[in-house]
């Protein structure tokens, strides 16, 4: 495990694609119980080197009703973004995560994690990369159907503020899914 970690810490294969060049943030450890996939780091985080150190993720970690502590153990998170790196501004927003860091390094690092119980998957392009086909047409459709994926993979919105109207326009997602996906959490983590 050390040494793929080792190998990400060091990767710079999009490195002409980068506007503040590479910079992996990604953490995990042989005895994960639970993977996170999210999208990439933001300016934030890239500058920290800490994944979810922002506004989205106290609101992950409300949603997962988890302490900083318990969501930093690597014993019980994996964190691992479809792109390791700050990927860039868009019009709103970030650019997408870069398509190279996924195929490069999540099968290399999931190979590692026997006890993992729980993926959960935030975010389309973690949805579209890990279900396939049995992703919906939407995330709105995918993350309603989320008890079809399980007990293997568990979707999810991205938690960040600027994501407030999707949660405004379908607010059955705090409402119920959220209350399920903290039992989930907790039961995997006892």
């Amino acid at each position: 495990m050390q040494d793929v970690l080792h190998n990400i810490s060091q990767c710079t294969i999009c490195k002409a694609h980068l506007p503040f060049g590479p910079r992996p943030v990604a953490t995990a450890h042989i005895d994960s119980k639970i993977v996170i996939i999210g999208q990439a780091p933001g300016t934030k985080v890239h500058e920290s080197g800490i994944p979810w150190d922002d506004q989205s993720g106290k609101k992950l970690r409300q949603w997962l009703n988890v302490t900083d502590e318990q969501f930093y153990n690597t014993e019980n998170f994996a964190i691992i973004p479809m792109g390791f790196c700050y990927p860039g501004k868009a019009k709103t927003g970030d650019l997408p995560p870069r398509p190279e860091c996924a195929p490069q390094w999540h099968e290399q690092l999931l190979e590692k994690m026997p006890k993992v119980e729980l993926i959960i998957l935030i975010g389309a392009y973690a949805q579209k990369y890990y279900l396939k086909d049995n992703a919906k047409r939407t995330l709105t459709e995918t993350v309603g159907e989320y008890k079809s994926y399980l007990p293997k993979y568990f979707p999810i919105p991205h938690p960040s503020p600027t994501n407030r109207f999707w949660r405004a326009k379908n607010p059955w997602f705090e409402e119920l899914v959220v209350s399920d996906l903290q039992e989930r959490v907790k039961a995997v983590l006892k």
